[in-house]
């Protein structure tokens, strides 16, 4: 039995398709578009789904969206209805794409795809908690859903086992962990729904000094994890910003403009609401504890790709295991929804995981054969060598130890925001200048940001606080005590001079607090990837490699062989590897583009 699950017209699109309860396939729209975080009908995405089990439209049994419009839509309306007449402009922007899409789903997914079935719904955060728990590898577990807003619920609560899903208890909009963190990361001058993770990043740079204010002031955090917001602060109720007019007061002058210098005021804003984020989901995470009684805990939504707190979940709370899924956003809600049809819907019962997740590393997405890999590089003229099976990893990996920055494109594509081994740029992490040249001169971002480590399983409690695997890049563990280079004073330091002091002997995936966003490689989930940092530690006697996304500031992480080969030629990565196949960036032909491409790529 085929179930299609799909997300759309909010942000991150996607499509799943389940068989059986086995998940088949899963992609964002965002990388067949070339448009970040695509919210359009996934059309492209459902294509890829069909053709990668073999059927067509005809054999799908279900389809189901992963969302409840019209209780969103009473939502909107009660909102306006509340701030009215202040809220007139936005009104009259949203309605155009609400009575033209938003409220003719089933209409519009049979226009799309030819579907004459009926059209399923299930809730928001149903979805997310089936996400959560039916690909985890517990057979129970409690269950923490937290995002900006899904119809009413901003959060949700409950515990699952065998088939079987039960939510407790939800907290309803405006009051929001995520839209606070969004409007905090509006403020600073980032993109809301896609520069939360800079916000993340940035906050290491600064000192919390604004949390107190944020407590007293914007949030009333109560002791079982539930919050208030004081909406005298915020704007995005009825109007077109996240903050508002007294937002600016509190915080001593208007939001940055995007693009403009970082100081010292949106570095301590950036600690300040990292802290309360993960005050925050503490005390739900104990409440949950409480309530459920559970060992295990699963987590989705938008909110718990927030990394750092994962950690601090990890570390100082109270259940054992933790997993989360690693499309945690909407895009994930296309999964959760086919699965939650196939478990709770038709009522099938669930495999016993027995301790091991049915994600499958996440590679769920396309797949490019040798033959029409080569086929292209011959067509187009692009110079090439092909790596045999022997030599291939040692090859690679004998580049990256020159000093040389590969790109990486081999197997499945990752479902979720996480480049893990599939679709990847990668580095030494050994080297003090690796850190500077991916992000200036290949990624084309902002140099504060980390970059994650690839590290071996079996050797990652050798270089970090780690004592399990983190195979979807989720968890933040220090790097350990041993490693660490000792550091002066750096208080009068900019923050470019900060970014240059070595902080560990792995020092470019090293973050400014020893910490490190760890992906954990084992060889039954990405072998050849696996292989290539055994190689390099057979080499350099470093199990650790750095990586991060294939591709530039403001463009999704290529899909296909066209994609990397375009990617690789506007930067300068100097290496491209897709599948057996090998290119050098001085063999390669001269590469023009009309335009300002990089400009374009920020504009959109």
């Amino acid at each position: 039995m085929y179930i299609l699950g799909i997300s759309c017209f909010y942000h991150d699109s996607a499509a799943c398709l389940v068989a059986n309860g086995d998940i088949l396939a899963a992609a964002q729209e965002e990388r067949f578009t070339r448009k970040k975080h695509d919210p359009s009908f996934p059309k492209r995405a459902i294509r890829y789904c069909l053709e990668e089990a073999g059927v067509t439209i005809h054999n799908i049994d279900h389809v189901v969206f992963y969302d409840k419009p019209f209780l969103t839509f009473e939502r909107l309306l009660m909102s306006y209805l509340t701030v009215a007449p202040k809220g007139l402009r936005s009104w009259l922007e949203a309605m155009p794409l609400w009575l033209g899409k938003k409220l003719y789903i089933p209409k519009i997914i049979r226009k799309e795809t030819g579907y004459e079935g009926t059209v399923l719904f299930t809730e928001h955060h149903g979805s997310h908690a089936a996400s959560a728990f039916y690909p985890s590898p517990f057979n129970a577990a409690a269950i923490l859903t937290i995002d900006g807003v899904g119809e009413w619920a901003t959060a949700s609560y409950g515990f699952g086992k065998g088939k079987e899903i039960k939510l407790l208890k939800e907290l309803h909009f405006p009051d929001s962990l995520g839209l606070l963190y969004s409007a905090f990361t509006y403020f600073t001058g980032f993109r809301v729904n896609s520069g939360e993770y800079k916000l993340m990043g940035l906050a290491p740079y600064g000192e919390p000094r604004y949390q107190d204010i944020i407590f007293s002031e914007l949030v009333d955090l109560k002791e079982d994890g539930s919050i208030r917001l004081n909406l005298k602060y915020f704007d995005f109720l009825g109007g077109l910003r996240m903050t508002s007019k007294r937002f600016s007061k509190l915080f001593g002058g208007p939001p940055r403009d995007p693009e403009t210098e970082i100081t010292q005021r949106e570095m301590d804003m950036a600690a300040s609401i990292q802290v309360v984020c993960e005050e925050i989901i503490l005390k739900m995470v104990n409440h949950v504890y409480k309530e459920t009684q559970q060992k295990n805990l699963c987590l989705a939504g938008g909110v718990t790709l927030n990394c750092v707190a994962n950690g601090r979940i990890l570390r100082e709370g109270p259940f054992d295991h933790i997993w989360i899924q690693p499309a945690a956003g909407d895009a994930g809600g296309a999964l959760g929804a086919a699965l939650s049809v196939w478990h709770q819907f038709l009522g099938n019962d669930r495999a016993d995981p027995n301790g091991k997740d049915n994600q499958k590393g996440s590679y769920l997405g396309p797949w490019f054969a040798n033959r029409t890999v080569k086929e292209l590089f011959e067509e187009k003229g692009y110079p090439y060598h092909e790596l045999s099976n022997r030599n291939r990893a040692k090859k690679i990996a004998d580049l990256i130890a020159g000093g040389k920055i590969v790109g990486y494109m081999a197997g499945r594509m990752e479902f979720g925001p996480r480049a893990l081994g599939a679709r990847s740029i990668l580095g030494d992490p050994r080297r003090k200048d690796t850190q500077t040249v991916m992000n200036l001169k290949i990624k084309y971002r902002e140099s504060f940001r980390p970059f994650a480590p690839s590290v071996m399983e079996n050797k990652a409690s050798n270089y970090f606080e780690i004592d399990r695997p983190s195979p979807y890049m989720l968890l933040v563990a220090d790097v350990k005590e041993e490693r660490r280079h000792p550091q002066t004073t750096e208080k009068n330091m900019s923050m470019l001079d900060r970014l240059k002091v070595s902080r560990s002997d792995i020092p470019a995936v090293t973050h400014l607090n020893y910490s490190a966003r760890v992906q954990t490689v084992s060889p039954e989930d990405k072998p050849d990837y696996f292989e290539l940092i055994s190689a390099f530690e057979r080499m350099t006697g470093c199990a650790v490699v750095v990586n991060t996304s294939f591709n530039v500031r403001g463009e999704p992480i290529i899909c296909t062989p066209e994609d990397a080969y375009r990617c690789f030629m506007r930067t300068e990565m100097d290496i491209l590897v897709i599948e057996d196949c090998i290119l050098y960036k001085e063999e390669q032909p001269s590469w023009e583009e009309e335009g300002d491409w990089r400009r374009q790529l920020e504009l959109d």
